[in-house]
């Protein structure tokens, strides 16, 4: 009898063990992101990610394991930190802007990769359709190059007889030269104005530069084209426009909200909640290839009535009966 019970004991014992072995061997969910830019400057969208992952059942450091990858605008660097998370195993990579999305597709062609924001995929080669994504990236994207002759006409509106606009952009994204700047030249003849000086912009040094340009030229209002570079350095941006009291039109909200006049475009926060729900969908199993890519449905027009009033300029009631959101 004492045999049998040592027997059972042991047998029980090692049954448990067993269990906690193999509990201990569920493997919980590792998620890469990369990003162009630092932690503060890309505070709201990482939060409104979390806040999806968390909508999900997702918890942080519980059922999921997230390795962070900062290029601290510094894009040379994501290459190497895209590496790194290859060589970490991640279980899928959420990018963020065409150079990290890039970076992440030239590091593998086997880890899901989910685009958080990007311009055109599918000209940029990372996709085969919106539809199809193909391979191993989808995700969302903020294609709306028709919005940029909106932007125009309401910065036209908002500036007593504005007759020339300035536009910066980035070179090195080919969206913005095939479908964005072809949008607000096509729109500034319609509106009569004159596109001068344009201001290309690279890094901190080149925007520099191109904000000395536009003081030279005297510029009436400012312009910015779509570019994850531009986001990273808003900070900047706007301590160039306060100084030089100069209305611009922006694509973001984050803009405006701290200081900038007016924005009109895509929930951006609201897509990098969604990103989530792709993360989600692929950690059960479904494949990149079969998940369509989103484009953006609903957009916001923000006013920063502070700034106008320190530009002098009276917003017309048309923009604030259409405004989403005045910020006083």
């Amino acid at each position: 009898m004492k045999n049998f019970l040592c027997v059972f004991v042991l047998t029980l014992v090692a049954g448990l063990s067993a269990i906690v072995k193999a509990q201990e061997r569920v493997k919980v969910p590792r998620i890469g992101v990369l990003f162009p830019g630092s932690p503060a400057t890309f505070e709201f969208r990482t939060k409104a990610f979390q806040q999806g992952l968390g909508e999900l059942g997702y918890l942080e450091g519980k059922t999921i394991e997230i390795e962070w990858r900062w290029a601290e605008e510094k894009v040379e660097r994501l290459p190497e930190l895209a590496a790194e998370l290859v060589r970490r195993n991640v279980d899928v990579i959420v990018a963020n802007g065409t150079p990290a999305i890039k970076a992440a597709k030239n590091a593998t062609q086997s880890i899901p990769i989910v685009m958080a924001v990007v311009g055109d995929p599918v000209g940029l080669g990372l996709v085969a359709s919106l539809a199809r994504p193909g391979g191993n990236v989808t995700g969302l994207t903020i294609l709306a190059p028709e919005l940029s002759g909106k932007r125009l006409q309401l910065l036209n509106d908002a500036v007593p007889k504005l007759s020339r606009v300035s536009l910066m952009l980035n070179p090195n994204n080919p969206v913005v030269y095939r479908t964005e700047l072809q949008e607000t030249q096509d729109a500034a003849k319609l509106l009569g104005l004159q596109l001068q000086p344009i201001v290309e912009v690279t890094d901190l040094n080149s925007l520099r530069e191109g904000f000395a340009t536009l003081s030279r030229d005297r510029a009436q209002a400012l312009f910015l084209l779509t570019d994850a570079i531009f986001y990273s350095m808003r900070g900047r941006i706007l301590e160039y426009t306060a100084k030089s009291r100069m209305p611009v039109m922006y694509w973001q909200r984050e803009f405006v909200d701290e200081g900038g006049l007016m924005s009109y475009g895509p929930f951006v926060n609201e897509l990098f909640r969604r990103t989530a729900t792709y993360v989600d969908k692929i950690l059960k199993g479904t494949k990149p290839a079969d998940l369509p890519v989103e484009r953006p449905t609903k957009f916001e027009l923000v006013v920063n009535l502070k700034t106008a009033r320190a530009l002098g300029l009276t917003i017309p009631q048309s923009i604030l009966r259409r405004a989403d959101e005045l910020i006083q």
